[in-house]
């Protein structure tokens, strides 16, 4: 197709429409988002519900099953995106900008503003076949994925609302593939945001006072980046292991001390921790406890985020979602990969209430950009992906 004829396409044209949105962080206002998925579902002929579960809404589009009494399908997206830095991108970032190569430039193209487009597109070409799922399917698009608060799936998997629903299954977003593998993910590591207040000696810079706070903090420095080194050397060494694989561990704040000439009675420091689905986390915590101990005690350590392991989605004959799934990308002739998710999505809110989800994108042969500058994704790559929404939707929906 030529740039004309996609700047014509009527799916390009809304999926264009969303992307110019400014649903950015912080202090993101949904009411432009809410208003443009009501029209969405009017010209779907679908139900709309708004659900508030906290401080921003939920939107919820019904598409009614044949046997609604199964467990239901959800599609779920974020409508929120992560903030730019205008100056770093060569096109605005929210005018959805199409160049001659069909690469459309806006925040959210990957992440993950075309998913939901993408979904819309599949039940509106469904629905004029004629097709209807056995299924109840649910479209949900949630507030601030992307935020440092509680996310809106997080709060909406715990109401009363959401058990009605009956769902069984999920979907939602994955991350592009630069190679021509599509990525699908079963899981993802637990996240871990580690405070260690370390108390020590405080004195006179001139003196060599003993069991400083500074001494402390560079004993566990050291374990921790020696720790690191061994998941770097395993991640270099093996090409079957993937980042999602490996536990990290990243210092990612640093404070303490009142002025240059004043050995500091406290620093503190925040340490983010993504655990492997390998990995106990019961043991991993022994093992920082033990470092802090070694180090001299007086650390008092402090979860600001400790959410639980998850269990992973079961990729095997036991779900037949899984299988479903497969067979459906492998009819379509497109090569997979089978991998744990590197950050975290609200796949593993539906997890932990013990549905089965998969994180997926149709997006290959494209560069990683999300939370990047000049984030874009083609005009044929984001079409091609309706086509395999179509297939995968018919599919989990008839399991």
């Amino acid at each position: 197709m030529s740039r004309a004829e996609w700047e014509n396409n009527e799916e390009i044209q809304i999926f264009r429409e969303y992307l110019r949105i400014p649903s950015v962080h912080p202090n993101v206002d949904y009411t432009a988002c809410v208003e443009f998925l009501k029209r969405q579902a009017a010209s779907l002929e679908l139900p709309i519900e708004v659900v508030s579960v906290g401080l921003n809404p939920v939107v919820v589009i019904k598409w009614l099953g044949k046997q609604s009494e199964l467990p239901s399908i959800v599609l779920n997206s974020h409508m929120d995106v992560v903030p730019v830095f205008p100056d770093k991108w060569t096109h605005e970032p929210f005018n959805a900008e199409m160049d001659d190569e069909g690469r459309i430039y806006a925040r959210g193209a990957q992440d993950m503003k075309s998913v939901a487009t993408q979904y819309l597109a599949a039940v509106r070409s469904l629905k004029a076949s004629g097709y209807q799922p056995k299924r109840t399917v649910y479209l949900t698009f949630v507030p601030d994925e992307e935020a440092g608060i509680t996310p809106g799936m997080a709060n909406l998997v715990k109401t009363d609302y959401f058990k009605r629903l009956n769902v069984g299954f999920s979907l939602d977003e994955g991350i592009a593939s630069e190679d021509e593998t599509y990525s699908v993910f079963y899981a993802e590591r637990t996240i871990w945001h580690l405070r260690l207040k370390i108390s020590g000696t405080s004195g006179h810079d001139s003196l060599l006072l003993n069991k400083t706070a500074g001494q402390k903090f560079s004993y566990i420095l050291v374990k921790i980046m020696e720790f690191r080194d061994l998941e770097v050397r395993r991640l270099e060494q093996n090409s079957k292991v993937d980042i999602g694989d490996v536990t990290t561990m990243n210092l990612t704040q640093l404070g303490g001390g009142v002025q240059s000439n004043v050995v500091p009675p406290l620093l503190e420091v925040v340490f983010d921790i993504r655990i492997a689905i390998t990995v106990d986390t019961d043991e991993l915590e022994k093992k920082i406890r033990d470092w802090c101990e070694e180090a001299g005690g007086g650390i008092e350590l402090v979860f600001e985020s400790k959410e639980p392991f998850v269990p992973p989605t079961k990729i095997d004959a036991s779900n037949p979602y899984w299988l479903a799934f497969k067979q459906a990308l492998d009819e379509l002739g497109v090569k997979t990969r089978q991998r744990v998710f590197p950050g975290g999505t609200d796949s593993r809110f539906l997890r932990q209430a013990g549905i089965s989800a998969l994180g997926f994108s149709p997006i290959n042969n494209t560069p990683i950009l999300l939370h990047d500058h000049n984030e874009y994704l083609r005009a044929d790559t984001y079409l091609r992906g309706i086509e395999i929404y179509k297939k995968l939707i018919a599919a989990v929906a008839n399991a």
